[in-house]
């Protein structure tokens, strides 16, 4: 394993997962997310909560939890940067062997990191993922996502099959980093699943993370995303037309498929 922290690597003696979880004024609902990562049945975690500059009381609250549980760490932004850039200051800071992301307002099972490090260490998985709920502001249950056994870099060029809620990776993967381009998250997996050769899903009779769907997020808008979902084929992945096409006809069924 890379001995550069920057790297997401394991530290001596350091905590065996590094949740990185960024936040920008979420005081209304960073509390939930924070106690669903110290409810973990597995304890051997450390929480690294980025604040972006808010102007709230998320900074506050933060330390409050921080001052309970010292598996707790606030690192503040001297400037506002961005959610990508937020998950690469917590990923500089993070000390663990695998790691983890949890954005201010989703949340997880309390047996989400038992099961998956679990899983991942008896099979030997470098990365895993997991099924999840979108869940509205309301309440209501509007999927469950049950992504695929297993996935390739192919497969994930076909769509974007892992939840960053549920994603986690071994540090041992190498130095990882968010561009700050729209679709961060897949750009991201994608990245990291090319380097693990797979991603597996972790098995359990339950989706084991929810994410909040909140009216006018940034995801909400379809065309916009196709356009990121298009510049990614073609400038970031460098695909020949005739086959950005063809996965970007993929994509859009994928993307129907998930909101049924």
């Amino acid at each position: 394993m890379s001995p550069d922290p920057g790297a997401g690597a394991s530290i001596a003696n350091g905590p065996l997962v590094s949740v990185i979880m960024p936040a920008y004024n979420a005081e209304a609902y960073i509390a939930r997310s924070i106690e669903s990562v110290r409810a973990q049945t597995l304890t051997d975690f450390e929480l690294i909560i980025v604040d972006d500059c808010s102007t709230d009381g998320t900074a506050g609250l933060i330390n409050r939890h921080a001052q309970a549980d010292a598996r707790v760490r606030l690192h503040r932004l001297p400037v506002n940067s961005g959610v990508a850039a937020a998950r690469n200051a917590g990923i500089a800071e993070a000390r663990g062997r695998y790691v983890a992301f949890l954005d201010s307002d989703d949340w997880w099972h309390a047996r989400k990191l038992e099961l998956q490090i679990g899983q991942m260490q008896a099979s030997g998985a470098r990365l895993s993922y997991c099924a999840y709920q979108r869940v509205h502001c309301d309440g209501r249950v509007l999927s469950t996502i049950v992504p695929p056994a297993r996935v390739s870099h192919a497969d994930m060029l076909r769509s974007n099959f892992i939840g960053n809620l549920t994603g986690v990776y071994e540090g041992t993967l190498g130095p990882a980093t968010f561009l700050k381009i729209g679709h961060e998250d897949y750009v991201f997996w994608l990245q990291m699943v090319q380097r693990a050769g797979s991603g597996v899903r972790i098995e359990h009779d339950e989706p084991l993370a929810y994410y909040l769907v909140r009216e006018g997020s940034v995801s909400a808008n379809k065309l916009r995303a196709a356009g990121w979902q298009w510049r990614i084929y073609r400038d970031i992945e460098r695909l020949p037309l005739l086959r950005s096409c063809v996965y970007m006809a993929h994509y859009l069924w994928n993307a129907v498929s998930k909101r049924q």
